[in-house]
C-alpha cells in the first residue's frame, strides 16, 4: 500500500475552528433516544476515535455528521457547514466508509471505481482513479469481479472509494472488519499517512488496539452518552494499575491502599485506583512478614480495554 496526496485546502472554514463540531446532539427515533446530548470536537488533521458497544449511538452520530439524517436537537458542523442543509457543498470535501457498502457484484473492481469516480468529481482537484487501488493494495485485483473478493478485500475497496475525492474529512465506520492481521496493519499505515497529509479522520471501531494505535483523542460512548473523553493516555489513566500473583499456600491476602483483593483459587488480583508503587511496597512487606513467595508477580499498567470495560460496566 502507498500513501496518497490529499486535496489542497479549498475553503477557510476550519482555519480558526474545529473540523468537526458536535454540541448537545440528540437523536430520537420515536420514543427512543439513541443519542442523548453529546458534545465533542475534532481538530483539523486529527484522528478521533468514537468507541462503544453495539447500540451505544456511534453509528447514529456518524450518520448525522455525514448528512444522512438531521439532528433532533443540537448543533452539528463539518468543515464549518451544516451537513444536512449544506450537503451539496460539503459532499465533495468528505469521504465516507460505511460499515457495509452496496456493491454490484458483477462489476470489476476497476469498473466500480470508474462508476464511483463520476459521483466523486467536483470543481476542485480531479479524483484519484488508478492510484487509489495501489494505495489500498488492490491494483492486482482491478479486473476481478467484486463478488469474487474476500470480505477484507471488499473493505479495502470501500476505503478506496472513500478516498477518491481526496477528502478533507474522512469518516471510517469499522474500517478493518473482516481483514486479516497483515491487511489490518497495512490499512493502519494508509490511515496514518492520510492524517499526516492533513486529512481529519473520525473513526469508529470495535478493535480497541486499533484506537490505541491510531487515535490522537477518543471518546467512549455508552447508552447514547459520552462517558469519557480525551487522549488515550488520559482515558487509560482513569483505570489505575493492576497487580496479580499466585499464593503458594492458602492465605488471606491483605487489603492494599485503595484496593481489595479478588481471589480466584490461588490467583490474587488487585485493581488499583492509581499507580502500583505504594501498594506494591505494602504487599511485599506483608509477604516478607509471612515468609511467603508471591509466584508470577506481575504489575500491569491499565489499558484502554480496562477503561472501556469500566465504562460499559463489565467488571470481569
Amino acid at each position: 500500500m502507498r500513501t496518497i496526496e490529499t486535496r489542497d485546502p479549498v475553503a477557510p472554514t476550519t482555519a480558526d475552528g474545529p473540523a468537526i463540531e458536535v454540541a448537545g446532539l440528540r437523536q430520537r427515533y420515536g420514543s427512543f433516544e439513541a443519542v442523548r446530548g453529546i458534545s465533542f470536537e475534532v481538530h483539523p488533521a486529527e484522528l478521533f476515535a468514537l468507541l462503544g458497544t453495539n447500540g451505544a449511538g456511534k453509528t447514529t452520530t456518524m450518520e448525522v455528521l455525514e448528512g444522512f439524517t438531521g439532528a433532533s436537537e443540537g448543533r452539528v458542523r463539518v468543515l464549518g457547514l451544516d451537513p444536512v442543509r449544506r450537503r451539496r457543498a460539503l459532499r465533495p470535501r468528505i469521504g465516507i466508509m460505511l460499515q457495509e457498502a452496496g456493491f454490484l457484484g458483477d462489476l470489476t473492481v476497476a469498473e466500480t471505481v470508474a462508476v464511483w469516480k463520476g459521483m466523486s468529481a467536483d470543481a476542485g482537484r480531479p479524483p484519484l482513479e488508478a492510484d487509489v487501488l495501489e494505495t489500498v493494495d488492490l491494483a492486482a485485483k482491478a479486473k476481478t469481479r467484486v463478488r469474487q473478493l474476500s470480505g477484507g478485500q471488499k473493505r479495502r475497496l470501500d476505503l478506496a472509494l472513500a478516498l477518491l475525492s481526496r477528502p478533507e474529512v474522512l469518516f471510517l465506520d469499522e474500517p478493518t472488519t473482516g481483514m486479516d492481521p497483515e491487511a489490518r496493519q497495512a490499512t493502519w499505515e494508509v490511515i496514518r499517512g492520510l492524517r499526516a497529509a492533513g486529512t481529519t479522520v473520525l473513526l469508529t471501531t470495535h478493535y480497541l488496539e486499533e484506537a490505541e494505535r491510531l487515535a490522537d483523542r477518543l471518546a467512549i460512548m455508552h447508552e447514547g452518552v459520552i462517558r469519557t473523553y480525551g487522549t488515550v493516555d488520559e482515558v487509560v489513566s482513569t483505570t489505575g494499575d493492576q497487580i496479580t500473583f499466585r499464593l503458594p499456600e492458602p492465605a488471606e491476602p491483605p487489603f492494599l491502599p485503595g484496593a481489595a483483593p479478588v481471589v480466584t483459587g490461588s490467583q490474587v488480583v488487585y485493581s488499583l485506583a492509581g499507580e502500583a508503587h505504594p501498594a506494591l511496597r505494602t504487599l511485599l512487606a506483608w509477604a516478607d512478614g509471612h515468609g511467603l513467595t508471591l509466584e508470577r508477580l506481575e504489575v500491569r499498567r491499565g489499558t484502554l480495554e480496562d477503561a472501556f470495560l469500566r465504562v460499559v460496566g463489565d467488571r470481569r
